[in-house]
């Protein structure tokens, strides 16, 4: 199925019916009074988020969604009938905003979660409620209400705890493919990625988190080279980045090191609070390294970028290093987690909670090797 993480539609409510006007008359009856009935609720557009779709596709190609008016109210008390919803399911992770005045309609962050898009008309009042006492034999009523109109932009970004940046061919969908249930294509060209991927990563039998791959930026993506920024969005969800660097790359005259620094200089241009968000250093393919070169290709790399946080040194082809990377990655999110918990419940949260790993002493791959 082809991906599709932007669409534009139009919803329209329906029209409440309208009240009636009504008398009874019935035989030796003289004194029947009003009994018009209420106009029924025009239908309402609905968004319901599910976790079992994963693209906006189906929005794509259907741009318009018009829900019925409500029934007109009768004679004898007879209610219109209000008409039905339509129901809308977007995936999990969809934001809905209002064209018009930019107003974040709908954030769907979790399955099931249901909002109202654009409301149905309420229906008109019959005569039966403008009866009293002094005015027995009533003809007011009222007409139903518009439903809501609205232009309409959905934007999918995926749900995900930990985002792979990095240029193409870095080994991106290798990695994901060797820790994760995702199956992303994977080949030996650039941008066999064309759109992002999503697995579970399960460290233990209840310790797991969902990882996304996204298309290799390259430098200039600001300005629209290759698949430029499109896809940038599906990381700010994230809550960490794992930078992949191909410690390796085919062409001698390609730098590691300038090519990381290219990708954070992208980031940045694209959104300052996303470039703030951790990131851990992963270098990738020492397959293709000398195992007795590969502990000063790192400490190599590690100085002249001048990088000053955790790092890892794996290869996605043979596993290596990938099953650590992954259990100090789920220790990293529960400490966030637990941060998160102690932040908005103080009164409730034991802030003395510790964790077995120490963040200080997490992914140092150079003293890793050395120690080897």
């Amino acid at each position: 199925m082809k991906f599709v993480d932007e669409a534009r539609i139009e919803v329209h409510a329906g029209k409440g019916g309208n009240g009636s006007a009504s008398m009874r008359r019935e035989k030796f009856v003289p004194f029947g009074g009003p009994d018009g009935g209420d106009g029924g609720r025009g239908g309402s557009i609905i968004a319901v988020a599910d976790r079992n779709i994963n693209t906006l596709i189906d929005f794509r190609y259907t741009r318009m969604f018009r829900a019925r008016n409500g029934e007109n109210g009768r004679g004898a008390d007879c209610y219109g009938k209000g008409a039905d919803d339509i129901i809308l399911r977007m995936p999990v992770g969809t934001i809905v905003t209002d064209q018009a005045t930019g107003e974040t309609l709908a954030d769907l962050t979790h399955h099931e979660q249901r909002v109202v898009l654009a409301k149905g008309g309420d229906g008109g009042l019959g005569n039966l409620h403008f009866k009293t006492s002094t005015n027995r034999a009533p003809r007011q009523f009222t007409h139903g209400k518009e439903g809501e109109t609205r232009e309409l932009k959905l934007e999918l970004k995926v749900l995900a705890d930990v985002g792979l940046l990095g240029m193409p061919n870095a080994g991106k969908s290798t990695f994901i493919t060797a820790v994760s249930n995702a199956r992303p294509r994977v080949a030996d060209y650039p941008f066999t990625t064309l759109h992002p991927s999503l697995g579970v990563v399960r460290v233990a039998a209840e310790q797991s988190f969902v990882i996304a791959d996204i298309p290799g930026l390259i430098e200039g993506a600001a300005e629209g080279a290759g698949l430029g920024h499109q896809f940038l969005r599906h990381l700010q969800r994230t809550r960490l980045l794992l930078h992949i660097v191909d410690l390796a790359p085919f062409d001698a005259e390609i730098d590691p090191v300038r090519e990381a620094k290219a990708i954070v200089g992208e980031l940045e241009k694209y959104d300052a609070e996303l470039a703030a968000k951790p990131r851990w250093l992963v270098l990738n393919k020492l397959d293709m390294i000398a195992e007795a070169d590969r502990a000063k290709r790192v400490r190599d790399f590690v100085k002249r970028y001048k990088w000053k946080g955790p790092v890892y040194s794996i290869s996605g082809l043979t596993h290596e290093g990938c099953a650590d990377l992954c259990r100090d990655i789920w220790q990293d999110l529960q400490r966030q987690h637990a941060a998160e918990l102690a932040r908005l419940h103080p009164e409730e949260f034991d802030t003395d909670v510790r964790f077995k790993a120490d963040r200080t002493n997490v992914g140092d791959a150079s003293t890793q090797q050395d120690s080897e």
